[in-house]
């Protein structure tokens, strides 16, 4: 029982990967900087090269860089750059367009109903709710201190 016990601790201590705090930092940092590096490059383009104001380069950006996450998500290259980049991949906005598609894609086969329209949100569906009743909290916070004087509306 004893040789099975510690065969058992060589093998998980074997097959657990090791990390490296700084490489893994350095990889976030390098995958979100070439992330935003990518989106200040369409925005500069649209507003020099298109005439677009900042704003709405700004909304063509974030709708291109959705799109680009999209299809890399598609063509399952953006979870590779996830699994090199960890966070500086997954926290753009890029990363959250690919939790939303990575499940419709892996569940079509399901159907459009149960499973695309079950499962399409499985990752990102706790983000938008939590993300939706925190801006709640925060703006009925917002309107009561409005009403007493804190804040001003």
């Amino acid at each position: 029982m004893e040789v099975d016990k510690k065969k058992y601790e060589e093998y998980v201590k074997e097959i657990t990967p090791v990390h490296s705090l700084p490489k893994s930092m350095a990889c976030a940092f390098l995958v979100g900087g070439v992330i935003c590096l990518i989106g200040q490059l369409i925005t500069n383009y649209l507003m020099k090269g298109m005439g677009m104001e900042q704003e709405t380069a700004s909304a063509w950006n974030l709708l291109a860089l959705i799109l680009i996450s999209i299809i890399l998500t598609g063509l399952n290259i953006y979870p590779k750059i996830v699994q090199f980049g960890g966070a500086g991949a997954l926290v753009p906005i890029t990363g959250f367009a690919n939790s939303v598609v990575a499940p419709a894609i892996e569940f079509h086969a399901e159907g459009e109903v149960f499973g695309v329209g079950c499962k399409i949100f499985t990752i990102a569906g706790p983000v938008i709710l939590y993300g939706v009743l925190t801006s709640w909290v925060l703006g009925l916070i917002y309107w009561v201190g409005g009403l007493m004087g804190i804040f001003q509306i």
